[in-house]
């Protein structure tokens, strides 16, 4: 059915027709735009359906550039520990939860950041023991590159000294007993993960069916995703997706980023970058750099201001990572990188400058420690920074404790590499950061936590309320070589757009964004 949205202030992000005032939508696409006289004199018939919006704001439809749909979905299956702000309450909640559990379940949850801690920092093996002492307990941080477990996970996974570690990871001693603290780094927690009992089939689908359904009513309509790791490897991660995107028809636009573990089965299967069709598409390779700042695990070319012995880790070292980015571009795909150090991002970039590109970009996941000469070398057409926003308020002040005032002047600086020619797109790394592009907009523009009263962290860094938009609407086309087929409202684009409550482009203070309500999520004319 033809679909005519009319009395609405579309901001199309089009060069050629920035504003219009209502829309035509046939078989999923912009037929055309105009006036809502002309459009209604020209199109409207019996047949077709006349939405009226009533002055309301419009934008193209919100995109999520990287985010992880699996690990959100886990807040509605464990416990979710998420803007907790003392280890008092972080404890409290384990007890707690943990009296819901049978003797030997296994406590899982996610979320916690000592960082917003007011009463010191991360709790010990001791103290995770006394709170669950009868269930094995696997928690990951916001971030999920560090982990917390009791005696009774490292018992359920056969602890032992002497066990050998996968690459890239750290089991952290207690300095005085040379035991287990309880904090594992990075891929020391596969140690664990693999004596964790597997979520069936229906459990995964339910809570990813909540996730999408989560995303839809704040405004996204296509979101980049990284899953096969937690929804049981790329068979099932497709086939879980199909059934809900394709047979359910959910709606929400899915780009599945595929872990580098599973590229045979992609070779197997046949599947390549763009497989798919317009609802659910194979992705990039995703590989990992380095760690994360939070446990100074992101690899720099100088140490830690405020630990001075150490840069960081690689997670592999170059030969391996050559290794694997070769493997890669056998199957002429792209890679997707998490890149936050500098040294990191070198790294990276050496080894793409031994490789020609390929027809979709790469992409660099993170960049937030930069320097000018590795500027320089992002601002490539054929590669992407995947940046989040919402990271400058949850990381500053912290942030610049790990750095100095030096190397936090260049990090997390959007606005120097847009400048810069350095082709970016916006996303939220969630459940690292919230699922609502409408806080990673607020964090673009005003660099700093809702409520706070300064000017925000290296304000020379903000970005516009359009340059904001444009991250999570235009730009995030372009990662998956979408941006002829979406990301703005133009003649036969997609016609996926999000209806705001408030006009972001007429408001006094940014701050009102985080009053403003997502109306309608409309994907292919198609109302969510």
């Amino acid at each position: 059915m033809r679909k005519i949205y009319i009395n609405g202030s579309f901001y199309s992000f089009d060069k050629i027709r920035p504003m219009t005032q209502a829309v035509v939508v046939e078989n999923g696409r912009f037929i055309d735009m105009g006036s809502t006289a002309d459009m209604l004199l020209r199109w409207e018939n019996p047949e077709s359906e006349t939405i009226n919006l009533y002055g309301k704001a419009v934008t193209p439809g919100l995109i999520d550039s990287h985010m992880h749909l699996s690990i959100t979905a886990e807040h509605f299956l464990n416990l979710d520990l998420t803007g907790v702000t003392s280890k008092r309450e972080m404890l409290e909640n384990i007890q707690a939860y943990a009296k819901n559990l049978k003797q030997g379940e296994w406590l899982l949850g996610r979320g916690w950041d000592e960082n917003l801690f007011t009463d010191g920092g991360i709790p010990t093996i001791d103290e995770l023991d006394n709170v669950s002492p009868a269930n094995p307990l696997y928690i990951p941080r916001v971030c999920s590159h560090a982990f917390l477990v009791n005696s009774q996970a490292l018992e359920e996974s056969h602890y032992h000294p002497s066990m050998p570690v996968p690459e890239g990871g750290t089991i952290v001693l207690d300095e005085r007993t040379k035991k287990p603290n309880g904090l594992l780094l990075e891929s020391a927690s596969q140690l664990i993960t693999e004596y964790i009992p597997e979520k069936s089939y229906d459990q995964l689908k339910s809570a990813l069916r909540k996730t999408i359904q989560f995303a839809l009513s704040k405004g996204l309509t296509s979101v980049h995703t990284n899953d096969p790791h937690f929804l049981g490897g790329l068979n099932q991660t497709y086939q879980l997706y199909d059934e809900l995107l394709n047979q359910e028809q959910l709606g929400l636009r899915t780009n599945l980023l595929i872990d580098y573990d599973f590229l045979g089965d992609l070779r197997t299967n046949g599947m390549y970058a763009g497989f798919g069709n317009d609802t659910l598409q194979i992705g990039a390779i995703k590989l990992f750099a380095d760690g994360a700042l939070g446990r100074r695990t992101a690899l720099l070319s100088k140490s830690y201001s405020d630990a001075p012995e150490t840069h960081g880790e690689a997670m592999y070292d170059q030969a391996t990572l050559y290794e694997m980015v070769q493997d890669v571009r056998n199957l002429s795909m792209p890679i997707a990188v998490h890149t936050i150090g500098d040294q990191a991002l070198e790294n990276v970039l050496d080894i793409l400058d031994q490789f020609p590109a390929v027809s979709y970009r790469d992409r660099i996941i993170h960049v937030q420690i930069l320097r000018e000469d590795l500027i320089k070398r992002l601002a490539n057409p054929s590669r992407i920074a995947d940046i989040q926003p919402r990271f400058v308020p949850s990381d500053f002040p912290w942030v610049k404790e790990r750095l100095g005032g030096k190397r936090s002047a260049l990090s997390y600086s959007w606005k120097t590499l847009q400048q810069a020619g350095v082709i970016c797109a916006g996303g939220s790394d969630a459940p690292v950061e919230p699922v609502d592009p409408l806080m990673g907009i607020h964090a673009a523009v005003t660099r700093k936590a809702p409520g706070e009263s300064h000017d925000g962290w290296n304000p020379q860094e903000k970005l516009s309320m359009h340059e904001a938009f444009r991250l999570f609407t235009e730009m995030g086309a372009w990662p998956t070589n979408e941006e002829n087929n979406k990301g703005t409202i133009s003649r036969g684009k997609l016609a996926d757009m999000t209806v705001y409550s408030r006009d972001p482009f007429k408001m006094e203070h940014p701050d009102e964004l985080l009053e403003t309500n997502v109306e309608m999520t409309i994907i292919g004319g198609d109302v969510r």
